[in-house]
């Protein structure tokens, strides 16, 4: 009786234990990213799948939104283009109410409020990353509000 209740048991908390270092892999991970954006480290642009589903929601003075998406590699290389511009303006991102939800696929969606340096105002973002089999993580969609308009001329 006592090594059945031991196997049930096992069989319950074996698969939240990988469910809790899966989220505790996703949470370091996207606190490592938030340390290479933010001390314009050009390993960010190596943080994202070759393939990922990349989405900028301009919020528009009116409160509109519009998706704006590109491919990865060109937002990589934008990204890297502007990021000794944004290292001049000391311009970083903090980041508030950061949740983990697991996805199917082995995927986690971070969740997150964005507040750019010097701004009152916070933006939604989220980015879905996933474990490669070759056991690193890479973000394979992501999601950042901004109030740049110049975004919607890539529409």
């Amino acid at each position: 009786m006592k090594n059945l209740f031991i196997l049930i048991l096992s069989v319950f908390l074996v698969p939240l234990a990988v469910f809790a270092d899966g989220k505790k892999e996703a949470l370091d991970f996207f606190s490592n990213y938030v340390n290479a954006a933010n001390t314009y480290d050009t390993s960010v642009g190596d943080m994202y799948s070759p393939n990922a589903k990349i989405i900028r929601e301009v919020v528009k003075p009116n409160g509109e939104l519009v998706d704006v998406g590109t491919d990865t590699a060109t937002y990589v290389k934008q990204m890297r283009l502007s990021q000794a511009t944004a290292k001049l303006r000391k311009y970083t991102n903090s980041y508030s109410n950061i949740t983990v939800t697991p996805l199917p696929n082995g995927r986690y969606k971070v969740s997150a409020l964005r507040q750019p340096k010097g701004e009152t105002y916070k933006l939604k973002m989220y980015q879905v990353i996933q474990k490669q089999s070759n056991g690193k993580w890479l973000i394979v969609e992501e999601m950042m509000q901004t109030k740049e308009q110049i975004f919607l001329k890539f529409r």
